[in-house]
């Protein structure tokens, strides 16, 4: 895909290595796919049918957890409650991924919590700006009924301002980390891209979250490549024991165009094992058809991966809309 600005319209900062004065990159890592080959695979015809919706019972979640519970909303949407706090994750309630109202991946499972039955909000995270995890219209809502305080990457700021002048937004780089009330959030390198349009990718950085608190560590990556396991292999050495990790799972094939960008359930088993996690959420699923394997097909690969390291099912569970799990003490 051809990009011609010359200039980042969302950050201005000094040159690292991962940021080369204009656009941000992952050190090492792979590219993401150009125009001719988005056409090559828009056009390949292997994507599998995924059914119009599916049922949902929505979860009621309580007021307040003082340990540590997860419930899944939708794809990677999760209210995380921990320590008193509640905390939101690539929040999307929209009906469309997309940033048109009336076309581009729509929504087949309804958002496991209702967000008239949401608790108090006090911090939402933002991965990175692509539309399945940057939605300005529920970011919109969330700020009217709960004005949270929003952390995400560098750049990510200057689009939900645009929307969200009166937001409150903390922004951090790889590496830096930011208080939350009794909680500490580290922000960590992961293999992604970033866009909004044709003209601004990777003006905005992409970020993994480790959630640091009284009760334990989280690990929430909203998207990654596997990358060789670079964003997994420091992570306990660094931060210590992680109590629970939220891992994607889903909108991974073809390989030959999503490797790089999107880890396969195989991958992120892989990455579980060397995060050195106690337990994980599969997530990025099931909810909005952006690729070209079945709806079932994470389930069925991530219970493969399961059995070929020896993993009980149990500690690594693939959510879905309206689950909640109590995630088990280290």
């Amino acid at each position: 895909m051809a990009l011609t600005s010359p200039r980042n319209r969302y950050y201005s900062g000094p040159v690292s290595d991962h940021f080369d004065g204009v656009r941000f990159f992952n050190p090492g890592g792979t590219a993401p796919r150009g125009f001719s080959d988005l056409l090559k695979w828009q056009f390949g015809g292997t994507r599998q049918s995924w059914p119009e919706q599916v049922p949902v019972t929505p979860a009621r979640p309580a007021a307040q957890v003082a340990d540590m519970t997860i419930t899944m909303v939708g794809h990677a949407s999760l209210l995380i409650q921990m320590a008193g706090l509640n905390l939101l994750t690539d929040p999307v309630w929209s009906d469309r991924a997309s940033p048109l109202a009336f076309a581009g991946p729509k929504r087949v499972a309804a958002p496991g919590i209702a967000f008239a039955d949401l608790p108090r909000i006090d911090a939402v995270l933002i991965s990175h700006n692509h539309y399945d995890h940057l939605d300005l219209a529920t970011l919109a809502s969330l700020h009217a009924a709960h004005a949270p305080q929003i952390l995400t990457p560098l750049g990510n700021d200057a689009i939900i301002r645009d929307a969200l002048p009166e937001a409150r937004i903390t922004t951090r780089d790889w590496g830096q980390s930011a208080p939350l009330g009794p909680l500490t959030l580290h922000f960590e390198p992961c293999h992604h891209w970033s866009a909004r349009g044709t003209r601004d990718r990777s003006m905005a950085l992409w970020a993994a979250f480790v959630i640091e608190g009284p009760p334990g560590r989280v690990l929430h990556i909203g998207d990654t490549g596997f990358d060789q396991g670079r964003p997994y292999r420091d992570l306990a050495a660094k931060h210590g024991p992680i109590r629970a990790a939220i891992l994607p799972i889903g909108a991974y094939e073809p390989r030959w165009f999503m490797q790089g960008q999107h880890q396969n359930p195989a991958e992120a088993v892989e990455g579980f094992v060397m995060s050195g996690a106690a337990h994980a959420i599969g997530h990025h699923w099931g909810t909005f058809q952006l690729t070209d394997e079945a709806r079932d097909a994470p389930l069925l690969a991530l219970d493969t991966a399961l059995a070929a390291k020896g993993i009980a099912p149990a500690r690594f569970r693939p959510l879905a809309p309206g689950e909640a799990w109590a995630i088990p003490p280290l």
